[in-house]
């Protein structure tokens, strides 16, 4: 039979079909005689509307439209760890090698290696009853993650059929079920899900767990929780992708995926030879094995932009799913906000501020709101945090995409310009950004680190406060008319913000710190301020604290002081002792 369905209009990305009932909402569906993939995302009796996720160059009226009866998504299974995509779930390697360094359109690949062969253990047997989400089968999908297969959200039954342990493909089946309806249904290392719809947990958990880092300014200041939101603006050149890329190496998460949306090509290639040749610390193995890069940069079609970020975190709940903590870095949502606003254009919808579509917001709390930390359906506790950059034109955080992004997420991490020019990295300005997570992580930082952990980490909040009102003041008057005190509060803040708060991520031991260094550093920094203050109260001049030296060495210490002899601290706080002793006996 012929096929009705041919195209009526094409608007860039954008195409038509006229007076036909053959599509439902959301449904994917293929383009012309070279299968384009696209979505159905608008439907009357006169028109129905696709957005196209390639390139539409030399499409035609006439040409056909065929559909799939299924919504859009993505092939779950084991492959993907180590695996670089495109936005819609397309391995760039494998298409690299059939079509060369572009990729050409309409090509066909599938998204997992169905000849690779799996070496798996079945974990279930003839009677036993599986529940939705329950694991069937594990298999070593790299040498550190084991690949736990489950049974997927929508399905349950009783084991009918077993395998036995052995060398399976992907569309093996392993396992056979019996549903409750009767029907006969079998398990393979596979499962399809569809990218907009959420995959469910058995319960959501209060993020009371912080993601480590090893980045002194978030662990301390601004911290966040496993399973939270956070977004990192900044202007261009301030450091989001290095603050991501250092947040991937070092994230105390098992499972990193990064999602590189409408960024630059040489960035994302950055990321792939910086991933490949890590070593990841916790396994002294390539970073590449717990990793999974999504690659749609500014040169490839906008619509599969809009697609990335839901199929990189429809990724991460799938690991989630098995119990693992995932890390989901989306670089940037800003390029993501612009896909939206040029499609919403080609559509002729109504604009609201800045041209943006006026479901901007809607949008973005349906790609946050996919963060969190749960029981999943296995019974296992697993986690999905969302990291997004936001590149606001020209650094102004009052235009729409940033104001939106701060009423979904609860840490803003914000980067200012004249510290990254200054060469200060991270530049996350401690007055400008904030975390939320505060009550939730306290209980967890009071049992682990102690009670002074939080004690340290307020009193440094509090002269970086202080520091920057009197700053106001300098600026006018300059600081030689400022009494001792407050001299030795801007000595102090100093020190902190050099010293502790900058972080080099090219030296070896500072690049990453431990939670117990971080208050090692921030317990020495507090006791000078301590001892300089009581020398300064007894009418001493600061002159003669800061020709000690004292302040320059602390500034020195993330250096000076190796990950692995802590116990230098002590001759640091004695050094202090001693030489304040030298001035206050003299």
């Amino acid at each position: 039979m012929e096929n009705q369905n041919v195209i009526y209009g094409i608007n860039g990305p954008v195409v038509t079909v006229r007076r036909t009932k053959s599509f439902s909402m959301m449904e994917m569906v293929y383009v012309g005689e070279e299968k384009l993939v696209g979505e159905i995302i608008n439907i009357t009796d006169e028109l129905t509307t696709i957005q196209v996720y390639e390139e539409t160059t030399g499409l035609k009226p006439g040409d056909p439209v065929f559909g799939t009866g299924e919504p859009m998504n993505v092939l779950l299974g084991p492959g993907i760890l180590s695996n670089i995509f495109d936005g819609i779930e397309r391995p760039l390697e494998t298409i690299a090698d059939k079509s060369g360094a572009f990729i050409s359109r309409g090509v066909s690949v599938p998204s997992l290696d169905v000849n690779r062969e799996w070496n798996v253990t079945v974990k279930v047997k003839v009677g036993d009853k599986l529940k939705a989400g329950q694991i069937y089968a594990t298999l070593p999908e790299t040498p550190v993650i084991e690949h736990r297969l489950i049974v997927s959200p929508k399905m349950s039954g009783t084991v009918t059929k077993v395998a036995p342990n052995g060398s399976y493909k992907l569309h093996d089946a392993v396992v056979t079920i019996k549903t409750d309806d009767g029907t006969e249904k079998e398990l393979t290392l596979c499962q399809q899900w569809p990218i907009r719809t959420p995959r469910p947990v058995q319960e959501r958990l209060a993020p009371t767990i912080p993601l480590i880092t090893g980045q002194r300014v978030i662990d301390t200041l601004f911290p966040i929780a496993k399973g939270g939101t956070a977004a990192i603006p900044g202007g261009f050149g301030t450091g989001k992708t290095m603050t991501q890329h250092q947040l991937a190496k070092w994230c105390d998460a098992d499972i990193i995926i990064y999602v590189g949306c409408g960024e630059r090509g040489n960035e994302m290639s950055q990321v792939l030879e910086e991933f490949s040749a890590l070593i990841d610390p916790k396994t002294n193995r390539p970073l590449t094995d717990r990793t999974v890069l999504i690659a749609n940069t500014s040169n490839m079609p906008v619509a599969a932009r809009e697609a990335s970020i839901y199929t990189g975190v429809t990724l991460a709940e799938y690991y989630r799913d098995m119990g693992y903590h995932i890390a989901i870095m989306a670089d940037s949502t800003s390029r993501w906000a612009e896909a939206l606003r040029e499609i919403s254009g080609r559509l002729e919808e109504m604009p609201a501020e800045e041209g943006y579509p006026a479901y901007l917001p809607s949008r973005l709390a349906e790609f946050y709101e996919r963060a969190g930390r749960a029981d999943t359906l296995c019974g296992d506790e697993g986690s999905v945090t969302i990291i997004g950059a936001v590149s606001p034109q020209g650094g102004d955080f009052s235009e729409p995409v940033t104001q939106n992004t701060k009423r979904f997420i609860r840490c803003f991490w914000a980067l200012d310009k004249s510290l990254a020019y200054a060469r200060h990295y991270p530049a996350i300005n401690w007055i400008d950004s904030y975390s939320e997570y505060f009550t939730d992580l306290d209980p967890w930082f009071a049992k682990n680190e102690g009670e002074d952990f939080i004690r340290s980490r307020r009193r440094i909040n509090s002269l970086l406060q202080e520091e920057s009102n009197l700053m106001e003041i300098v600026k006018l008057i300059g600081s030689d008319v400022l009494p001792d005190d407050q001299k030795l509060i801007i000595e102090t803040a100093k020190v902190i913000r050099v010293g502790y708060l900058q972080q080099n991520a090219f030296h070896a031991d500072d690049t990453f710190v431990s939670l117990e260094k971080q208050k090692l550093m921030m317990n020495t920094i507090i006791h000078l301020y301590h001892r300089a203050k009581h020398v300064v109260a007894s009418g001493i001049p600061i002159s003669q604290v800061l020709k000690l030296g004292l302040f320059d060495k602390l500034t020195k210490m993330k250096y000076d002081i190796p990950n692995n002899r802590l116990d230098m601290f002590k001759d640091y706080i004695q050094e202090i002792d001693s030489k304040i002793a030298t001035i206050t006996e003299s």
